[in-house]
């Protein structure tokens, strides 16, 4: 039978003094000592993806680079620029 090589999870009396020695050392060796836990997700925000044709994508790719912007961002700048042209006027 294989034999666990995972180590013995020192105490510690601070969260600082765990993030510190974390930073040191390989969590993975102290996997079987550290606590189950259990939590809720609740995402807000959805991310969509859309295909471009691949012309279009080269030419966002030059511009957003031009302006140190990533193409993501670009995009989500542009369309929402274009619906506040189509909305209507408010009275």
């Amino acid at each position: 039978m294989a034999e666990s090589k995972s180590k013995r999870m020192p105490k510690f009396g601070s969260l600082d003094e765990l993030v510190a020695f974390f930073d040191t050392h390989d969590m993975g060796e102290y996997w079987d000592s550290l606590p189950e836990v259990e939590f809720e997700v609740d995402i807000q925000r959805r991310t969509h993806i859309f295909s471009l044709d691949e012309d279009l994508v080269e030419r966002l790719t030059a511009v957003s680079k031009a302006r140190h912007v990533p193409s993501e961002r670009l995009i989500n700048v542009w369309l929402w620029e274009k619906l506040g042209e189509q909305l209507p006027a408010v009275a």
